[in-house]
């Protein structure tokens, strides 16, 4: 897991809102899925602020654990 200030391509990824965050624009966390790789960002700092890169199997076993 790293977290990284930019990604190349990050237009075109497609950024999903978590149904978890408040409809007020507070605390909000978004992901996206990429070639190879997870991203997570926090929707107060937008595109200009850090990004999680989480790698696939990753994730896979945070949403296995968050789940369980």
């Amino acid at each position: 897991m790293s977290v990284v200030r930019a990604i190349a391509n990050q237009d075109e990824l497609h950024w999903f809102k978590s149904s978890y965050s408040g409809s007020d624009g507070g605390d909000c966390v978004e992901v996206a899925a990429g070639p190879g790789a997870v991203f997570v960002r926090d929707t107060k700092t937008g595109c200009d602020g850090p990004v999680l890169r989480v790698g696939r199997s990753g994730w896979a076993a945070f949403v296995a654990s968050a789940a369980g």
